[in-house]
């Protein structure tokens, strides 16, 4: 089987109708900065070129003239030291905890949450070591 070894992913691509307003909220989310921005399209990047980082792709937000209208079919999933902490600080940036039939599950460890234009994500418990 072939496997390159010059691919990689370059970016996450991520439409967006308030450009500003949703690239914002991700840049603060996550702490990582805007390396690229026009009126068409937004780039966010982690700036830490340590070896333990390694290369992880960026993500583009895309300006869309049409608002979100169904569930994600891809999302990120976000690992934090406190996930209760880490969901107080979303909110307070901008993000909502949503229902999408997760408490249906016994033992639900995640809160899925929303961005401003609704773009779905999840906030995983603390990792046990």
């Amino acid at each position: 089987m072939y496997m390159s070894e010059n691919l990689r992913i370059q970016c996450i691509t991520i439409d967006a109708h308030d450009l500003k307003k949703v690239a914002s909220f991700w840049a603060a989310a996550l702490d990582w900065k805007i390396t690229f921005e026009d009126e068409n399209e937004i780039s966010l990047e982690l700036l830490d070129e340590s070896p333990e980082v390694g290369r992880i792709p960026d993500i583009l937000f895309i300006k869309v003239p049409d608002d979100k209208a169904v569930k994600n079919r891809l999302h990120l999933d976000l690992r934090p030291q406190d996930q209760s902490i880490e969901v107080a600080r979303l909110e307070s940036l901008g993000a909502k905890k949503i229902e999408i039939g997760q408490s249906d599950y016994d033992g639900t460890t995640w809160v899925v949450m929303a961005d401003p234009e609704g773009n779905e994500f999840c906030v995983l418990r603390e990792r046990k070591l």
